[in-house]
């Protein structure tokens, strides 16, 4: 337990609900000094008063405890949700890529072509090329089809 962090959290709560040290003292039947006190970490409120206290900033025991808020299940979900989606548009981006990788090493192919050792490196350019867009056009369908969001 942070002592210093629950009351940088008190002030936080405090100051988002506009209250200040003093009107919450005189909620809480305390003195300004003892809110200023736990704000700046030098004690902890009496726990005849935390209920209280959690009331006035709405907030949870355990999030006062923490000195944090608590992030809810729905929140969290929703968070995870996200992330998969941001994932899922990288590995298409990735996929997409790869395709006009494939192209431009196609297209750059033909202005190689002249001699046997270009002929060699332009026919490798293009295999490479041709096989990167294919690469890249599977890995797009697989995306898409993957995708639960469609």
């Amino acid at each position: 337990m942070n002592q210093e962090k629950i009351g940088r959290f008190i002030a936080q709560k405090r100051k988002e609900k506009g209250m200040t040290q003093e009107k919450l003292a005189e909620k809480l039947g305390v003195s300004f000094k003892t809110i200023s006190k736990w704000e700046r970490g030098r004690c902890m409120p009496d726990h005849s008063l935390i209920l209280s206290l959690c009331e006035e900033l709405e907030i949870s025991v355990n999030e006062l405890m923490n000195g944090e808020e608590n992030i809810s299940d729905e929140t969290t979900l929703e968070l995870l949700r996200r992330v998969e989606a941001l994932e899922r548009q990288r590995r298409l981006f990735e996929a997409v890529l790869l395709v006009l990788l494939g192209l431009v090493l196609t297209i750059v192919s033909d202005f190689v072509s002249g001699s046997i050792i270009r002929d060699f490196v332009s026919g490798a350019m293009l295999g490479i090329g041709v096989g990167t867009i294919a690469i890249g056009i599977v890995f797009v369908v697989m995306r898409l089809s993957n995708d639960p969001n469609k």
